[in-house]
């Protein structure tokens, strides 16, 4: 037999095959060329939703290149976005249209609408919602600051992420950061906070709209065995999406040893 898939069942049942709604990977890329994203695309493209051009780095690319890169990133039906950062600079020099122009032009197949640096009121938020998706790009929105110590509180971000549900967006990012420590949902070691984890799953009526950024393999062990394979998970570097993966389906011990009685 020539493909092990046929042979060998997963141990962890229940994972999703592409088109997924719910089960979704979305990888940070920061600054990946051409021949690294097709390379990416052509091992591990069946395991990628979305992509993320972090932070403003889709301003920095040489002319060309960005739409070179997004369109090889569409031809393999993955979803790509640049990141929130990006996005609230543009807001905060009053370019908001202009940007959204801007990114349905170069065939961006989504936008995310965050604050996790500077402010962001209700009325520009839902504004950002409704001219996206009057382009038709996809909404994904973020709860949660980048840094600690700004009078975060978990109920509150529970709030707006039903407030950005009722107002077009697709799904919901928590704020995890490349780190994953000190944010949101994470302590300073990057451990997952009970109270806050509830928090999010008791307050929505649908959890699975929610994508949590899990940088860390503890992190994203911990989410799948608590959540299932087909919890949706974010800024995963694109190194790593073939080992989260092997995590999503028990080919790996961290999640293999949960599979078989002993």
């Amino acid at each position: 037999m020539e493909n092990w898939r046929e042979m060998v069942a997963f141990p962890l049942p229940g994972r999703s095959k592409k088109p997924r709604t719910q089960g979704l990977t979305m990888v940070l890329d920061r600054g990946l060329g051409l021949g690294e994203t097709k390379d990416l695309l052509d091992i591990a493209g069946d395991h990628v939703d979305i992509i993320k051009l972090g932070f403003g780095t889709s301003a920095l690319y040489p002319d060309g290149l960005l739409q070179k890169k997004i369109d090889l990133v569409r031809c393999y039906g993955i979803d790509i976005y640049p990141g929130g950062t990006f996005l609230e600079i543009a807001i905060a020099q009053g370019k908001l249209s202009p940007f959204l122009q801007t990114a349905k032009r170069l065939g961006f197949t989504a936008v995310e609408v965050s604050d996790g640096t500077l402010f962001l009121d209700q009325d520009m938020r839902r504004k950002a919602i409704s001219l996206a998706l009057e382009l038709d790009l996809k909404v994904l929105t973020e709860v949660g600051k980048k840094y600690p110590g700004r009078g975060e509180n978990c109920f509150h971000l529970v709030r707006q992420a039903r407030l950005d549900l009722q107002e077009g967006a697709t799904w919901v990012i928590v704020e995890g950061r490349e780190f994953g420590c000190g944010v949101t949902v994470y302590d300073n070691k990057g451990r997952i906070s009970k109270e806050s984890l509830a928090a999010f799953l008791d307050g929505l009526e649908n959890p699975n709209r929610l994508i949590w950024e899990a940088p860390l393999k503890e992190q994203q062990q911990e989410l799948i065995l608590k959540l299932g394979p087909d919890v949706n998970l974010g800024n995963i570097a694109p190194r790593e999406v073939m080992s989260l993966e092997a995590l999503r389906v028990g080919l790996r011990g961290d999640t293999l040893r949960f599979c078989y009685s002993p």
